[in-house]
């Protein structure tokens, strides 16, 4: 029966694909002017943001301390799933037969969303101890 069910299923995978064929309707072609445009602009936008945040907090370092804390906070999201991901195969797929295996990808799970949610927590501390307690 089980050998009846994978072969239809992969007789209907086999006849139910649909080609699907791109076409390029923007003629645009990316050259070295354009791309350095865009790099120039990216700069333009991430120092205008830096400059918001100088201009929020009231100097210079506690602004580019905000920017930096901001871009962390922002990343460490993907990266902190990523890494969850990782250490629940760890614990719970290469766990399942070597029990070592299994402690250390309980530990790094800990470990890393631990690290996680200090990243998101931290740009709020910072702005409550700077913006509440300098004034």
């Amino acid at each position: 029966m089980k050998k009846v069910i994978a072969v239809i299923f992969i007789i209907l995978v086999i006849f139910g694909t649909v080609s699907v064929y791109a076409t390029n309707t923007n003629n645009n072609t990316l050259t070295a002017e354009t791309a350095t445009s865009n790099l120039v602009e990216l700069k333009d936008k991430a120092w205008k943001s830096m400059q918001d945040y100088q201009a929020a907090y009231g100097n210079d370092t506690y602004g580019m301390v905000a920017y930096f804390l901001n871009i962390v906070r922002i990343y460490s999201i993907p990266f902190g799933f990523v890494g969850i991901v990782i250490a629940a195969i760890y614990r719970y797929v290469i766990g399942i037969r070597k029990l070592d295996v299994q402690d250390k990808g309980f530990g790094v799970l800990v470990a890393i969303i631990t690290v996680m949610v200090i990243c998101q927590v931290l740009p709020l501390i910072f702005a409550i101890v700077v913006r509440g307690w300098r004034g």
